[in-house]
């Protein structure tokens, strides 16, 4: 017999992600206050000096000009998502939730990635980018609204 402990806390684990650096977020914040006509490139700049900020994608792809410049933003903070994901201990399943603050800009552009899929006519991958997140957070479709 192993002496071994046997984990019974049953189901799949969780991840969630850090927080950005405060003068980063803070810096993200200031971008999001900017007049509306400077408030894209106001993000861009936070992203180009920090582009594995999961939440700047995502925001870049809510101001986009066009569904398929959301699609490529949104696109990008997925794939920026994974990696960051993959680095926390993610290994290809278990959850990621909406609970979580630092969760949202990689389930942000997830979502966005989903409805830009749709609006561009790639429905397999709105299919996909639908069933992904309530894998991630089975709470999705109750989660609070911002």
């Amino acid at each position: 017999m192993s002496n071994t402990p046997v984990n019974l806390s049953g189901g799949l684990p969780e991840t969630i992600l850090p927080p950005p650096p405060r003068a980063v977020a803070e810096r993200l914040a200031d971008a999001l206050v900017a007049p509306v006509e400077q408030r894209r490139d106001a993000v861009a700049a936070v992203v180009a000096d920090h582009p594995t900020l999961l939440a700047g994608w995502a925001t870049l792809g809510d101001l986009a000009g066009d569904d398929v410049e959301a699609y490529a933003y949104y696109r990008v903070g997925y794939h920026r998502g994974l990696d960051a994901l993959r680095a926390n201990g993610w290994r290809g399943s278990g959850y990621v939730r909406w609970r979580h603050e630092t969760n949202r800009g990689f389930l942000r552009s997830l979502d966005g990635l989903r409805r830009a899929a749709g609006a561009i006519g790639e429905m397999a991958e709105e299919e996909r980018c639908r069933d992904f997140l309530h894998q991630l957070d089975p709470d999705w479709d109750r989660r609070p609204v911002d």
